[in-house]
């Protein structure tokens, strides 16, 4: 009786020393597993630090830009010098440049350590858009570039039209500016404007001369077209307007009659 007493006494030290001894091990566990953490990550974060103080943006050049300042650029881009380079992102400097109407390519490299290199291809000026008596620059494939205000206005082509209206119509009447290009009838003239209001009845004025020209085919008739000027004027006839849409003929309005 008095054997099993003396056990149960006994029993309440071993178990309060095996409880000390379950914490420490546990802690002694997690010591040991959190140190190395702790020192790939403090050694992680030192060289991403002097990785970024290694490649700081000191140079920007550009190449190709005519209409857009480098200046302009930089902004449209949101460059800094100072900014890391190896982690600057080529992606987003492109699509912030290719927001701009002007920009039609970029091509950007990083040049370590210091410079950072951009190749844009720019929009040309194709023709005039003239819409409620305002004036915008628009490229070969009808996009506008800029509203013309106080600048000195380029000899282009002028589209008078609303290209917000009827797309397709405004887009012809940018391909009927090509066939007037291609054939030299731009540089032969001092005025050109296209009248676009409406596909088949889409007009051109050459140096106040009005000419129908409809949809499509249009460097064939620009071509009949030049062919019958020299023949109008070697035979003094006085021109209303000239009508090239039908496919056989050429129908010519003259003051007083209509000459086929």
């Amino acid at each position: 009786m008095r054997g099993r007493l003396n056990k149960v006494k006994k029993n309440p030290a071993g178990l309060r020393k095996n409880s000390l001894a379950h914490p420490l091990a546990k802690i002694r566990r997690t010591v040991l597993i959190l140190l190395p953490v702790a020192v790939v990550a403090s050694t992680v974060y030192f060289i991403s630090m002097g990785i970024r103080s290694a490649f700081p943006l000191r140079e920007i050049v550009f190449a190709g830009n005519t209409h857009l300042t480098d200046g302009e650029l930089e902004g449209l881009a949101g460059l800094r010098k100072g900014e890391n380079l190896l982690t600057l992102s080529s992606r987003e400097v492109y699509e912030k440049l290719m927001k701009s109407h002007w920009i039609r390519s970029v091509i950007i490299r990083k040049e370590l350590p210091h410079r950072l290199r951009i190749m844009i291809t720019e929009s040309e000026p194709f023709a005039l858009l003239d819409m409620k008596r305002h004036l915008f620059i628009v490229d070969d494939r009808g996009e506008l570039l800029e509203e013309l205000k106080n600048s000195p206005i380029p000899f282009l082509p002028v589209i008078t039209g609303n290209p917000f209206g009827d797309r397709e119509v405004f887009l012809d009447a940018i391909s009927l500016a090509k066939a007037i290009k291609m054939t030299g009838l731009l540089e032969e003239k001092d005025h050109v404007e296209i009248i676009a209001r409406k596909a088949e009845d889409l007009e051109v004025n050459l140096d106040g001369m009005l000419v129908k020209v409809g949809v499509g085919n249009y460097e064939r008739k620009l071509r009949r077209l030049m062919d019958l000027e020299g023949e109008i004027k070697r035979r003094g006839i006085p021109v209303d307007y000239i009508d090239l849409r039908f496919a056989n003929r050429v129908v010519v309005k003259t003051v007083h009659e209509v000459v086929k």
